[in-house]
């Protein structure tokens, strides 16, 4: 299609029959993803293009028929590796999900962790491509299938127990004590100075002790953090100019900013998929385009140059299960999957201004 090789897209979302997991699936060219960090895991596939993933201990170049695994808490940016950005399909499952398919299949004993940030497994990456269709096409029993699946083989062949944490050091201590009054202080953080003075410590030895304990800095933590405390008062319903208040951020635009640039979406968008699995009459409507669940009915603003699945087409009978018909059996188009949301100009991370910068120089 014309102009869908700089296009950009996106579905951030949930599906109710597998609770405990988040699912991503976009096409990003000039977006890029400041540094954060996850309360669970991350298994990302890219379908095309390159993803630089960047972590603490270097940047990962992910192409087709790789997987970036991300243990909870690692401070991580992300962005394209080449000029025609990346597509690709990412699985976000809790700490809970993870555990309980460890324990299932006895693959790792204690809480899982991956060594390796990424892998060259096709296979895999397949598997999370197809947890996406199936749960796009309300097939919950193949999405989860499909996600115990892919999630048992990546801790077969590349978990282990997570090491335990070194000794408390005083630094340690003083950036656990920093971020508890950051937390406590959300919404009216004190300035660094003044942190530090109740800490009883200097600004840069805050600066130092902060970063190696969390991997970034405090004001790039708390954003991240507000952004966290936004996506849960958003889940329960609250509304996005609420929320931004709440946590802190000046006004709805400064969430709109920060909350796309880190989850990937606008969180008006975020919302509304929340609200589709969490209010049955919401799928009353006939979707009609392609990639649109069945199930649920929020529309987004068109996008005339939405690709498809980028070669994921196969059917699940590969991963073990029983085949099914691929689109162009079951003849989607009309009536077919959601269609991401394409993203405007206002999500690059070009908009920010420098102070919010994630990387500024105070880092």
């Amino acid at each position: 299609m014309a102009g869908s090789g700089t296009k950009e897209w996106a579905r951030h979302w949930r599906y109710e029959q597998l609770p405990g997991l988040d699912l991503l699936r976009a096409r990003y060219v000039r977006h890029t993803f400041p540094r954060h960090s996850h309360d669970g895991y991350v298994f990302g596939a890219v379908n095309s293009g390159v993803e630089d993933v960047g972590l603490p201990t270097g940047t990962v170049h992910a192409g087709p028929g790789t997987v970036v695994m991300i243990n909870p808490e690692v401070a991580h940016t992300a962005r394209a590796g080449e000029p025609e950005g990346w597509a690709y399909h990412t699985l976000y499952p809790s700490a809970d999900v993870i555990a309980e398919i460890a324990g299932e299949t006895m693959a790792v004993r204690g809480t899982a962790a991956f060594a390796e940030p990424i892998v060259s497994d096709p296979q895999a990456a397949h598997l999370i491509s197809e947890v996406h269709r199936a749960a796009e096409e309300g097939n919950a029993l193949a999405a989860d299938s499909l996600l115990r699946i892919v999630v048992a083989r990546l801790l077969r062949d590349h978990g282990q127990p997570m090491t335990a944490r070194p000794m408390r050091s005083a630094g340690a201590s003083i950036a656990a004590r920093a971020r508890a009054v950051l937390v406590e202080r959300m919404a009216e953080p004190p300035s660094l100075e003044t942190l530090a003075t109740e800490l009883g410590t200097s600004p840069f030895a805050l600066l130092r002790a902060f970063r190696d304990a969390y991997g970034m800095p405090p004001h790039t933590w708390l954003t991240d953090a507000r952004v966290r405390a936004a996506r849960r008062l958003l889940d329960g319903g609250t509304a996005p100019a609420d929320a931004a208040v709440t946590v802190g951020f000046t006004d709805q635009p400064h969430l709109n900013r920060h909350f796309t640039r880190i989850v990937g979406v606008p969180p008006g968008a975020y919302q509304r998929e929340r609200k589709n699995v969490q209010d049955p009459a919401a799928r009353s409507l006939v979707p009609s385009e392609a990639w649109q669940n069945r199930q649920h009915s929020q529309r987004y603003a068109p996008d005339q140059d939405a690709p498809d699945q980028n070669g994921s087409r196969a059917s699940l009978g590969k991963a073990g299960l029983p085949g099914r018909a691929g689109p162009e059996q079951v003849g989607l188009g009309s009536q077919g999957l959601r269609r991401p949301i394409p993203l405007s100009s206002g999500t690059r991370s070009a908009s920010a201004s420098p102070s919010d910068s994630p990387d500024s120089p105070s880092a």
